[in-house]
């Protein structure tokens, strides 16, 4: 499965359409930094600029829950899914 991206031209909205795979590493890890799987998964699923991080990895910077920025980092598994091995509000 490859992500798909569905775009809104009523409001100019990007939505990327994927799975994520969490465990109780990842989800450990995000919640030491205030952050839950829904608000990590939503900042990915609704930003449209992203970039190559290091090692195969990407970064995504937007919004997450009650709009504060967030920074994601995540590896995409070769079926497709995603694997958030980094999340935290970004100032």
């Amino acid at each position: 499965m490859f992500p798909l991206v569905i775009r809104n031209s009523h409001i100019n909205t990007y939505t990327l359409i994927v799975e994520f795979r969490w465990n109780a590493w990842n989800v450990n890890h995000i919640a030491e930094h205030g952050v839950m799987p829904p608000e990590a998964e939503h900042v990915v699923r609704f930003t449209r600029r992203r970039r190559k991080h290091r090692k195969g990895s990407w970064e995504v910077i937007g919004r997450g829950f009650s709009n504060r920025r967030m920074r994601v980092v995540y590896i995409i598994d070769p079926d497709g899914t995603f694997y958030i091995i980094h999340a935290m509000p970004f100032r």
